[in-house]
């Protein structure tokens, strides 16, 4: 009843009684309640609660009761039309009000949507134990479909989640499964295989609509009551008794399906399958583990559940962190605040119901794995295995803490998969928020979304703090960088100073050898000098006037006879030597320098006396 306390009421309480015997004192009960006089006192003074629902008889001060309205809101493509009659009409009388509303005749409406199943035109209202308000929808099947209206109305009912409360008959159990509008009966009936291990061509189902006649038919438009359907299946034992129930529960056995897309399935016969045989579930049969048993590489173990996962559930799916649980967590947490993401750790359960729905219907819904793929890092770990769950709760304590990991403890197995969402922190890791299997793709989203808010709002500081902080390393780093160049300018001029003295030292040196070494020379020339003949002397001699490039005179006499060598030995000796410097004559003006040193004074004119004056060589 869709959650309606007092809809729900309504529909056990039997409303053809009148009143109940609960609402009068004794005392007004002048005759016999129920049956013999006899069992009057038994029936007052203790009554059952088997007494609601025995006819009561009333008293002459009981009224006539008032007919009871009933409230219908019948939904055509996209139109909704309201009907009210008294609970005494008949679903006929629904279609009459319809056909003047809609245009469309009574013969043609398919009128759908009774809790109670399928109906016909003469069914009494009263008889069918409706709530006050009731919602209905009209098929017509033999009406073409309008084309824009329509295919409106369509895709509003192909998003719309729908509620199939499948009960399996042998076992007595109900599994509650949520399936978008888009989602087939074929993939209803494979989802159904892997809790019940009924593989597809040996279900025989009850519940279905009638309209329902192709296994590829999507959900909302085979005509399943939303946004709740009631539905049963069991095992086809053999062909001839599938016929035989099938001729019985014509109206409600529908698609007992023989369909080519059970390739997965093991090709058995009617009957017991080999999984039966064994004592083994043919699921288990078909699934490989989703992980290896005490692996010792984490990252080798994911790589076998990705493909174990694309295998079961195809390609479109959330894409897993190859690696340790830290590896995920140093790629989530540790890069730069505005590359951060939240962690989401996905934990799988094979033996858990709610498996194969999480996965194949929300967990790779194209929303979910877009909205994942964005702003989350995403690790998986299968908890199926003993060994691999006590390895989880370890990994778990050491970086979760004691509190999560008993919180992942206590949980049922049919409680699984679980989706765990870690915000990473300065100095711990905080688990924002732990996802039970039994949600709704809408409601998994909102709360992505809201760990998300939540995560932003932390990011957006982490941003502010870290940009503060490299504003302040760079303010740090620029003042060393000055610091630092003003050290090297320091030394490059320190260092230039030590080059220039050390060169000034070297020069000075080589000048002082140089010095030393004309010194020498200088002694060894005046040393080696005839000596200066007098001027009484009787051989012929010539007196020289030698003018320096200061200015300065120095005279000398010589024999006529000596050598232009000795001159020029002379003059060296005087500090000018002749490599360096030129003497030259006065009248005629000629370079003596240029002279053969080997002949007499005499012989180059420089007799009986000259005047040379000294220039240096260019």
């Amino acid at each position: 009843n869709n959650w309606d306390l007092v809809a729900a009421i309504n529909g056990v309480i039997p409303q053809e009684n009148g009143i109940l015997q609960s609402e009068y004192g004794v005392e007004t009960l002048h005759g016999p309640a129920y049956g013999p006089t006899s069992h009057s006192a038994a029936a007052s003074s203790a009554p059952s609660s088997s007494s609601a629902f025995r006819h009561v008889v009333p008293s002459r001060q009981i009224v006539e009761r008032q007919p009871r309205m009933l409230d219908f809101r019948v939904e055509y493509r996209d139109r909704s039309v309201d009907v009210v009659l008294e609970d005494s009409s008949t679903v006929g009388d629904i279609k009459r009000i319809l056909e003047n509303e809609l245009q469309i005749p009574a013969s043609k409406m398919l009128l759908k949507g009774w809790k109670t199943g399928d109906v016909d035109d003469s069914t009494v209202l009263k008889s069918l134990h409706l709530p006050k308000n009731n919602s209905l929808y009209v098929l017509t099947p033999d009406l073409p479909p309008p084309s824009s209206s329509h295919s409106g109305a369509l895709q509003e009912s192909l998003n719309q989640n729908f509620m199939l409360i499948v009960t399996h008959r042998e076992v007595q159990r109900e599994y509650n499964l949520n399936f978008s509008g888009s989602s087939t009966i074929q993939e209803v009936k494979r989802n159904v295989y892997d809790l019940t291990s009924i593989p597809v061509r040996h279900q025989l189902w009850e519940g279905w609509p009638s309209s329902a006649t192709d296994d590829s038919m999507t959900l909302a438009v085979s005509g399943l009551t939303f946004p709740c359907h009631r539905l049963t299946v069991g095992r086809r034992s053999s062909p001839v008794q599938t016929r035989e129930q099938s001729e019985e529960q014509c109206t409600d056995v529908h698609m007992v399906s023989d369909s080519d897309g059970d390739d997965f399935e093991d090709a058995t016969e009617f009957g017991v399958d080999d999984g039966e045989m064994f004592g083994v579930a043919s699921s288990a049969l078909r699934k490989s583990p989703m992980m290896p048993e005490n692996a010792e590489n984490e990252g080798d173990a994911l790589l076998q559940f990705t493909a174990e996962f694309s295998s079961r559930y195809g390609d479109c799916h959330p894409v897993y962190f190859i690696g340790s649980l830290e590896a995920a967590f140093q790629e989530a947490f540790y890069g730069k605040a505005r590359d951060r993401k939240l962690l989401a750790i996905y934990l799988h359960h094979d033996e858990s119901v709610l498996t194969n729905v999480f996965c194949s219907q929300m967990l790779c819904a194209e929303s979910i794995v877009s909205y994942l793929s964005q702003n989350f890092i995403t690790w998986a770990w299968d908890m199926t295995k003993e060994a691999n769950r006590a390895r989880f709760l370890t990994m778990c304590t050491r970086h979760f803490g004691s509190v999560v990991a008993q919180t992942i403890r206590t949980q049922k197995t049919d409680q699984f998969p679980l989706f765990l969402i870690i915000m990473g922190k300065r100095s711990s890791n905080e688990v924002l928020n732990v996802i039970q299997g039994n949600t709704t793709v809408d409601e998994l989203m909102m709360r992505l979304m809201a760990a998300m808010e939540i995560f932003s709002a932390q990011q957006q500081e982490d941003i502010k703090d870290e940009d503060e902080r490299e504003a302040r390393e760079n303010v740090k780093r620029e003042q060393d960088e000055a610091y630092r160049i003003s050290l090297e300018a320091d030394r490059a001029k320190r260092e230039a100073q030590e080059r220039e003295m050390a060169e000034q030292f070297r020069l000075e040196q080589i000048r002082k050898e140089q010095e030393e070494e004309r010194e020498a020379i200088r002694l060894s020339l005046e040393q080696s000098l005839p000596p200066e003949p007098k001027e009484e002397s009787t051989e012929s001699v010539s007196k020289l006037r030698i003018r320096t490039p200061s200015g300065e005179f120095f005279e000398r006499r010589f024999l006529a006879s000596s050598k232009l060598q000795v001159v020029f030995d002379f003059v060296a000796s005087k500090g000018y030597p002749w490599e360096e410097y030129k003497l030259l004559g006065t009248f005629p003006r000629r370079d003596v320098t240029q002279l053969d040193p080997n002949k007499s004074l005499l012989e180059v004119k420089l007799y009986p006396q000259e005047t040379l004056f000294l220039e240096a060589k260019e």
